[in-house]
């Protein structure tokens, strides 16, 4: 197993950055959030962040310590009060309403998912997932999804109930994110959450494995590490399923490629900054970047070839990423944890949060016809109104420049786009 070393110097220390807030359409309430010292948004990264161990891989996640959300803004345009500052007693990101309206899921939501399964591969165990999760989709008025009722399951990557890996908090926080934002998309949808014995790519794979092996169509994978030349080995053995849809976050160290993102046989999904507008939509993204060492993760591999359906010209192997969805913490989604933590809200961002959304969306479009591979259905419908066209913001210096800039078509950073409905994500 290799040693994974990021390439991006977050990971060596827990830090808080900051990120403006552009937020169209607030009127008064936009000049008092110019005035107010808490404004802008701070985070962190999350702790399972940074590798505990040697070859071991990281989340892709942010925790919100500070400031004011696009979710709060929202709030005080439409109140036309100031905004406080975020505790654990209130949601402060978006909720599941707020997704399903930016991405054009609302009436799929409600009606579609039912019988299928989203999994959720994360290393360590959540003690709280089933009592957090619970948490979560009561207050958001989702149906109830428990272990009694058949919805919701937690297993170890051998399958075993009861025999569970040793408990991590800051896994934890990434297991809730990612069992909140499958829920925020696919409320009707079963939810397995497989844990993996640690953050290796072996057991995360054998987790992966484990997901399809119990009947998962859809699976979410919310980390990643540098590539390495074992790659295409691990391709084999644990992300080749056909008519299984595995999504994988892009990263959040900014432009440069990580794996399993980098698999030819997965969907990878990039971040973007999500923000009301006064356009048709409703909504507007562009590419998520806070600094040249934070935002979403984007490039060309250099080991894993390129999949038939992936045409540009400007890399050889595989170009990450495929669609996006929200990942600014500055723009993130409401999440409910208690192991570890005060018990309360937070709001998260990162591609943590934009795969699971993907998976979820993946869910809604049906189950995948047998032999197919799902990374390959947005393709089919590039360029259509089935996906949103994200054309602005780079995260970071490259050339050739689409592999870090978006534009029109086809870019790095968001892919073809992010979902309007599900039909590019049904095959």
């Amino acid at each position: 197993m290799r040693t994974t070393h990021r390439r991006w110097h977050r990971f060596g220390t827990t830090f808080a950055a900051t990120a403006a807030l552009a937020f169209a359409g607030f009127g008064a309430a936009a000049t008092a959030d110019a005035t107010t010292p808490s404004a802008k948004a701070t985070w962190t990264a999350a702790p399972c962040a940074t590798p505990k161990h040697k070859g071991e891989l990281g989340c892709d996640s942010f925790r919100v310590t500070g400031g004011l959300t696009a979710f709060q803004k929202q709030q005080a345009a439409r109140t036309g009060l100031t905004p406080k500052a975020a505790d654990a007693s209130t949601p402060s990101g978006y909720g599941p309403s707020d997704l399903q309206s930016a991405y054009g899921l609302t009436s799929a939501a409600a009606s579609k998912g039912s019988g299928e399964t989203i999994a959720i591969v994360d290393a360590y165990d959540d003690p709280n997932a089933a009592a957090d999760l619970a948490k979560y989709r009561s207050y958001y008025g989702l149906s109830s999804c428990t272990t009694s009722n058949g919805c919701f399951k937690k297993v170890s990557q051998t399958g075993s109930t009861t025999s569970l890996p040793s408990a991590d908090s800051g896994w934890a926080e990434e297991e809730s994110l990612d069992l909140d934002m499958a829920s925020a998309i696919c409320p009707n949808c079963n939810i397995l959450l497989v844990e993996a014995k640690s953050a290796t790519m072996a057991n995360l794979g054998t987790a992966v494995n484990e997901a399809v092996t119990l009947g998962a169509k859809y699976v979410s994978n919310s980390y990643g590490g540098s590539e390495s030349s074992s790659d295409t080995s691990y391709d084999s053995s644990y992300f080749n399923h056909p008519g299984v849809a595995i999504t994988v976050s892009a990263g959040d160290g900014g432009y440069g490629a990580e794996y399993p993102a980098a698999s030819k046989y997965v969907t990878a999904v990039g971040g973007t900054a999500l923000s009301k507008s006064s356009s048709t939509r409703g909504w507007t993204e562009s590419v998520w970047k806070t600094s040249s060492t934070e935002g979403t993760g984007s490039g060309c591999s250099s080991y894993d070839a390129k999949p038939t359906w992936q045409t540009d010209t400007g890399c050889a192997k595989r170009t990450i990423s495929d669609v996006a969805a929200v990942a600014d913490p500055a723009t993130g989604v409401s999440v409910y944890d208690s192991y570890g933590v005060t018990a309360g809200w937070y709001t998260f961002g990162g591609t943590s949060a934009s795969s699971p959304i993907i998976a979820g969306v993946y869910a809604l479009g049906g189950t995948p016809s047998s032999g197919s591979y799902p990374a390959k259905f947005p393709y089919t419908a590039a360029g259509t109104s089935a996906l949103n066209d994200v054309t602005s913001g780079n995260n970071g210096s490259c050339s050739p420049s689409y592999l870090c800039t978006a534009r029109s078509g086809y870019d790095g950073p968001t892919g073809w786009g992010t979902p309007e409905g599900t039909a590019a994500f049904t095959g």
